[in-house]
């Protein structure tokens, strides 16, 4: 058992909920463990500045942002370099499932606002994002779950939480398409052994059918009370 009682292969508490912000269009919330994500979609539109416009396809752009009291310490507000950073890995995770082409000269902003950080972000923003993009009407080739799986204690282990995360021995982000089985998001950071990372990567993956199987509950349940209402 973990610090927290999870089995090695057992992932945090997850909830998501569509369509919780009136003024995108399209929004997710997610609470996973202790963290808590919100994701907002607006477009496609007008690009700007032009500059950037692509004949062929959409443009996607994430932004992703802590807030200053997302964390113990308090973050000094506006973006960092990790938050850019995060911000691109969003972007490149996406982007495969989106079809594009179908809104060229338009722009679609991606929006994710962490508001309690534990550990996971950039996976429950991936889940956050796809849900709202998929809410907001955006066509896509299917969802994109999110999950990480890594090494702490020696032990081969599902959704590291936030000590494990800090003093594990490696931490494995992976998103997915899971209609295609395309992995769009894979880092490492820490060491693994060959046998350990492919290890990793697959307990991470049906971690991924797990968030997906959540996503999809989500949206089914929006699209239900809107049916019934």
């Amino acid at each position: 058992m973990r610090l927290d009682g999870r089995r090695n292969d057992e992932i945090r508490e997850i909830k998501i909920k569509a369509g919780v912000l009136k003024r995108a269009v399209g929004s997710s919330y997610v609470e996973w463990g202790k963290n808590k994500v919100y994701a907002a979609v607006y477009g496609p539109r007008e690009v700007f500045p032009r500059f950037l416009t692509k004949n062929e396809q959409a443009l996607i752009r994430c932004r992703y942002n802590m807030a200053p009291f997302s964390v113990d310490e308090r973050k000094r507000p506006g973006p960092d370099r990790r938050a850019v950073e995060i911000g691109k890995v969003m972007q490149g995770a996406l982007e495969p499932a989106i079809l594009a082409h179908l809104f060229p000269k338009t722009m679609i902003e991606v929006n994710v606002e962490v508001v309690q950080a534990s550990a996971g972000t950039r996976c429950a923003g991936i889940t956050a994002a796809s849900v709202a993009l998929a809410d907001a009407g955006i066509p896509m080739r299917d969802l994109v779950p999110a999950c990480a799986a890594g090494k702490a204690g020696d032990q081969i282990i599902l959704d590291l939480g936030k000590e494990e995360d800090n003093l594990g021995q490696a931490d494995v982000p992976v998103a997915i398409i899971p209609r295609t089985g395309e992995i769009t998001l894979l880092q490492m950071d820490g060491s693994l052994s060959n046998s350990e990372l492919e290890e990793v990567i697959r307990l991470a993956m049906t971690g991924c059918m797990t968030v997906y199987e959540k996503q999809k509950e989500a949206l089914r349940k929006k699209y239900e009370v809107a049916s019934h209402d």
